[in-house]
């Protein structure tokens, strides 16, 4: 691109056009940017004139990008980042920490480890901010890709299809058998996988995107030799729970999901034998970028942070009846 071109370009275009579209809309960049909204609107304008094609569709609420847009956006988004990692390092290692780093995760990881971080960050580098996203797990890699997010906590399986997601390992955690009160196998302690082989079963993932075979349960079961009959699959554990309390099957998913939600009306069993097919949960983040010292504060917190406990063996939760 000749030298005279990239002059034309304002970094403020770039930033209001970022913030439009992180944000969702002209007014919400304008609060993030402490900017008035004609300001942000204006910038957008100036940048869409020098490049000759509209970034946004303004006819929906909100705003959304059009494909040059969309192009465009990880480019802008990776040149201020560049320039932040510029300014942070001519301003040398001593000086405080400061950024605002997204965050992504799934919701039950979200309700154990986004409390903890957030404490730890307060305490220990109080210039970064923590923005949360929330989505499942094939949607936060996803995101991740994209660059609309800058670190995803998301379990290992099903595996990323972008060579350029690297990992770091949290932890391991069991997967549990989420029992109606009145089934048989309730109260007997820890079930084998075979005793769960005929039974209608309610596991968390979305056979419809292709990809439900590759989460845990399945895996498991397949390790196993066993072909089990999935009746329904779901993405939310509560709604896991309630198919199970309403004798509709037997849930079976990972441990951290029934510590974080209302498990009133079923009784959680360990598994036994299933555990080669343990749930692996890792912090994820793009490889092929340099990290920010506020993303490099982020990852040493919430590697960190310690790993849940599972005190599930024959826990029951109260009855509705």
């Amino acid at each position: 691109m000749p030298p005279r071109f990239v002059s034309g370009y304002r970094l403020e275009w770039l930033a209001s056009f970022v913030a439009v579209a992180e944000y969702g809309g002209f007014s919400a960049a304008a609060k993030h940017l402490y900017r008035s909204q004609s300001r942000i609107s204006t910038h957008v304008a100036e940048l869409e004139q020098l490049i000759g094609t509209k970034l946004f569709d303004r006819t929906t609420q909100p705003p959304r990008l059009s494909p040059e847009g969309r192009a465009l956006l990880p480019h802008a988004t990776a040149l201020l980042e560049h320039l932040d990692l510029l300014a942070e390092v001519a301003t040398g290692t001593g000086e405080r920490v400061h950024g605002v780093v997204r965050l992504g995760m799934y919701p039950s990881v979200a309700a154990y480890l986004l409390p903890l971080a957030m404490l730890a960050l307060r305490k220990q580098y109080p210039g970064v901010q923590l923005v949360l996203w929330e989505g499942e797990t094939l949607a936060l890699s996803e995101r991740l890709s994209r660059g609309e997010i800058d670190l995803a906590v998301r379990p290992v399986l099903p595996p990323v299809s972008d060579d350029r997601l690297v990992h770091t390992q949290l932890w391991r955690e069991p997967l549990v058998a989420v029992l109606n009160r009145a089934h048989p196998l309730a109260g007997r302690g820890a079930v084998r996988l075979e005793q769960l082989g005929d039974q209608q079963l309610v596991t968390i993932g979305d056979s419809s995107d292709g990809a439900g075979r590759q989460f845990e349960t399945n895996l498991a079961f397949a390790n196993a030799g066993l072909n089990p009959r999935i009746a329904f699959q779901t993405n939310q554990p509560q709604t896991l729970i309630s198919l199970v309390r309403h004798g509709l099957g037997v849930g079976v998913t990972n441990s951290l999901a029934m510590t974080t939600a209302n498990t009133d009306g079923v009784v959680l069993s360990p598994i036994a034998g299933a555990t080669q097919s343990e749930r692996l949960v890792a912090l994820w983040c793009r490889g092929d970028q340099p990290a920010s010292r506020a993303l490099h504060a982020v990852e040493s917190v919430v590697t960190a942070l310690p790993p849940p406990r599972f005190t599930l063996t024959n826990r029951r939760g109260p009855s509705t009846g």
